[in-house]
């Protein structure tokens, strides 16, 4: 059957908007996905109602991940599609010292940039190696990465959020190119505003009229859109790859890469290379 069937490898796939996608994909039929997450009981839990296999995985680990992505290649020996979705919003800050002091502060954490922008740099980076081992006429070859609304927009009251969520587009836009042109792999990037699943505590998404949040399904609807590589209507063009698509409330929007200031700065960033 797996010979027949496309692969699919969802991190953060256990809840939200990763188990709504593995959802998503089953009616399709000829899909093999599997969830890795940290959280097994909800792994387990998300495994038996979509029929989709649970690894329990630290995605900031990388052997941990590369076991993951390991065994699934050598039960089906190719991969398809990975949807690199893993990631947090939330941190607690570090604490302001009471009395002022010469002593250094304590060191912030980097757990939101091993979460949310490391773990997908070790995602895609495993997915474009066994990418590169599967058959080219084996189904589609497509990666596809959770960034988020703050990875274009500052935002006070989430620095870190959102300088790791920079740091996730920018990736995945600079990795893009190279992909499709060496390996005809698809690398692109959901950038979802405000979406009701468990990263969050409920009493937060009270603070927001409900017309501001983003269904799931309206996630999903872009994912699966990326994942077909249809083009996108609304937007008039066709979603190939290096593509930053936006989705506020039931709208998406693909998002340019901002101008280059002029050709000697698109030089230096490699254009054309």
């Amino acid at each position: 059957m797996s010979e027949q069937a496309n692969i699919a490898i969802i991190t953060g796939g256990a809840s939200g908007i990763g188990l709504a996608t593995a959802e998503a994909l089953f009616p399709r039929n000829n899909w093999i996905v599997y969830l890795l997450d940290r959280d097994a009981e909800r792994g387990e839990t998300a495994a038996d109602k979509t029929g989709a296999y649970f690894i329990r995985v630290d995605v900031t680990d990388y052997a941990s991940l590369a076991a993951a992505f390991g065994r699934v290649f050598k039960e089906h020996g190719k991969i398809n599609f990975v949807f690199a979705n893993a990631g947090i919003a939330l941190e607690a800050p570090p604490e302001t010292p009471k009395e002022l002091s010469n002593e250094p502060p304590a060191a912030p954490s980097m757990k939101m940039l091993s979460v949310n922008l490391q773990s997908v740099m070790f995602t895609t980076h495993l997915a474009q190696h066994y990418f590169r081992q599967s058959p080219a006429a084996s189904g589609p070859r497509c990666i596809v990465v959770t960034a988020s609304s703050a990875s274009l927009y500052a935002s006070a009251i989430a620095p870190a959020y959102a300088a790791s969520k920079h740091g996730v587009l920018g990736w995945t836009r600079s990795i893009a190119p190279d992909a499709w042109k060496q390996d005809q792999v698809r690398v692109n990037a959901i950038l979802p505003g405000i979406v009701r699943t468990n990263i969050l505590p409920p009493e937060m998404f009270a603070m927001f009229p409900e017309q501001m949040l983003t269904p799931v399904d309206k996630v999903v609807e872009v994912v699966l859109l990326l994942l077909d590589g249809d083009g996108d209507e609304k937007a008039g063009r066709e979603l190939r790859s290096g593509q930053a698509v936006e989705i506020c409330g039931t709208n998406h929007y693909v998002r340019n890469q901002q101008e280059y200031c002029d050709p000697v700065m698109a030089a230096i960033m490699g254009v054309g290379a």
